[in-house]
């Protein structure tokens, strides 16, 4: 018996690490989200995106202005977009290209999400990064190179390419990344949970490559009763847009299910764009509700393409930082 109590002491250890690595953003309480990609920037500045242009917005982005905005208003950290289906990447990815074949690339030269990183580090910020979980789907070239079908099918060859993407990803960031919200698991059942690779296990050890405690969350669509998907991921993905009709069954210290409480709306008429759709006094009590069963409450804001978020958005994201802070 000696033998292996040790080793039973260690693994319920690790087991607890594991249940535990997203207890952060209880603490947090809230976040800031943006979408800062080309053809989103093409309809709300009008801005014509070619790999040229593309490169000039990357370079140009002051990661120290929006991370000083997401601290000053009392967030405690920031969901930022990889890239979504114009193919456009604000980050290097030698394997994303060696597989799709782009000659010029169409991820930036600059590495943004590192830069980002780094600068909401240096204020006690953490960075969540988002990426679709499938091929960019106004891209066709990449779609037909990843062999990426929409819809309910396996995917395997895809889903190994895909691995491979997000791998070199993880390890290029290694800490500078925080955790990760993976978008679009609609059809988790033929994808992802099945008993061998590439699964839902795999999916998430590709995302911690870089950096082990880095948590993880699955979006399998708009749930208004919050909850997990799988065991593989560390909190709730929690995407809806109706908020007063979310409803949180059985939490407990901050979980559902063993899984970190967490929800994500937008402050705009769209994701990503439009006026605040919502009071003052709306946003706050929706905030208050999910912080009340110890989850955390990320609101998307619209941002520039100079990379900062337009000012009505910061006026709201002040008052959201007050109340959860007073």
């Amino acid at each position: 018996m000696k033998c292996y109590i040790p080793l039973l002491l260690i693994l319920l250890s690790i087991n607890v690490k594991a249940q535990d690595k997203a207890a952060w953003m209880k603490q947090a309480k809230f976040g800031v989200m943006t979408h800062y990609l080309p053809d989103w920037l093409s309809q709300t500045e009008n801005i014509n995106v070619n790999i040229t242009k593309w490169n000039e917005l990357i370079d140009s982005f002051n990661v120290n202005t929006l991370a000083d905005e997401v601290k000053s208003v009392g967030a405690g950290y920031m969901i930022f977009t990889i890239g979504q289906n114009s193919g456009f990447y604000d980050a290097p990815n030698a394997t994303y290209d060696r597989l799709v074949g782009n000659n010029p690339s169409k991820c930036s030269k600059r590495d943004l999400i590192a830069d980002l990183g780094a600068a909401l580090h240096n204020r006690g910020l953490k960075l969540i990064v988002y990426l679709p979980s499938g091929a960019p789907n106004g891209d066709q070239v990449a779609k037909n190179a990843l062999e990426w079908q929409n819809g309910p099918h396996p995917n395997k060859e895809f889903q190994s390419k895909w691995e491979q993407i997000i791998r070199e990803w993880s390890v290029r960031w290694g800490d500078k990344v925080d955790g990760w919200w993976f978008d679009g698991c609609y059809w988790p059942n033929i994808m992802y949970r099945t008993e061998s690779a590439p699964n839902f296990k795999s999916f998430a050890d590709a995302a911690r490559a870089g950096n082990p405690n880095s948590i993880v969350a699955f979006n399998m669509g708009v749930f208004y009763r919050l909850t997990s998907g799988t065991p593989y991921e560390d909190y709730i993905a929690g995407e809806i847009n109706k908020d007063d009709m979310v409803s949180i069954n059985h939490p407990y210290d901050g979980k559902i299910d063993g899984v970190q409480i967490h929800a994500l709306s937008n402050l705009g008429e769209k994701w990503g764009m439009g006026n605040p759709r919502f009071t003052v006094e709306q946003i706050v009590g929706y905030t208050k509700k999910i912080n009340d069963a110890g989850g955390a409450m990320t609101w998307d804001a619209p941002i520039q393409s100079n990379g900062e978020i337009y000012p009505a958005f910061i006026t709201q994201l002040i008052a959201i930082g007050k109340s959860v802070h007073q």
